[in-house]
């Protein structure tokens, strides 16, 4: 079974992390039964100093290339991935995508209508490179923005609802999609180090809600232990 990891800047990481991805991967090789694969087009962390995905230093040192690959970026959403996923896909073999977007789509990009019509683009595109493909999508975790910001706030539970609607519609037998949980502790004041990006409490309980997800809905791998 290969999976992908599709997400923005709390799923590609900066130079240095570990990364939510890892705690996945740590996960799925101990827990799942079969042999796996991580796939996608792009290996890279992000380098804050030179702006751009162009580092390889990440934070755990056992974390093997083949399964460092991922399909995210610092600053991309919804908006930048739907056109994306469809030759990502077909030519990595995704079996099941990992998806975390849309914070930084309500909050530069698109509003919660135009965020959810980009999520079921997606969700077609990806069926397109695969009629049987598997998706686990995360709910928008607000951020320290959403804490003074009531507008935002408001769009990013609207958008929420939208997506949960857009996972009971889009659901198939021969494509099943998973609304994974909010990480029901995550605490944006301990779980993050700025606000928005996991530190490693928080990478621990993104991986958990991709997981449990399967595991509940799917029976793929078991209960995250952490």
């Amino acid at each position: 079974m290969r999976f992908m990891f599709v997400g923005d800047s709390m799923t590609i990481g900066r130079a240095g992390d570990i990364t939510w991805r890892y705690r996945m991967w740590q996960h799925l090789s101990t827990s799942f039964d079969g042999p796996f694969e991580i796939v996608g087009p792009r290996t890279e962390l992000y380098d804050t100093e030179a702006g751009a995905p162009l580092s390889y230093a990440y934070g755990a040192a056992d974390f093997p290339a083949a399964a460092r690959r991922h399909l995210s970026g610092w600053g991309e959403g919804w908006l930048h991935m739907a056109p994306l996923i469809r030759e990502a896909a077909a030519e990595a073999g995704a079996d099941v995508l990992l998806v975390s977007l849309g914070l930084i789509d309500l909050g530069f990009y698109t509003d919660s209508d135009q965020t959810a019509a980009n999520v079921r683009a997606f969700v077609t595109a990806a069926r397109t490179a695969n009629p049987a493909v598997r998706m686990v999508l995360l709910p928008v975790i607000p951020n320290v923005r959403a804490e003074t910001d009531a507008p935002f706030a408001a769009e990013v539970a609207r958008f929420n609802e939208l997506l949960a609607k857009a996972v009971a519609d889009l659901d198939q037998p021969s494509s099943p999609l998973l609304l994974a949980s909010h990480p029901p502790t995550y605490d944006i004041h301990q779980d993050t180090y700025d606000g928005t990006h996991p530190s490693a409490s928080g990478e621990h309980k993104l991986a958990a809600a991709f997981a449990d997800a399967m595991h509940q809905g799917w029976g793929v791998g078991g209960a995250y232990a952490g």
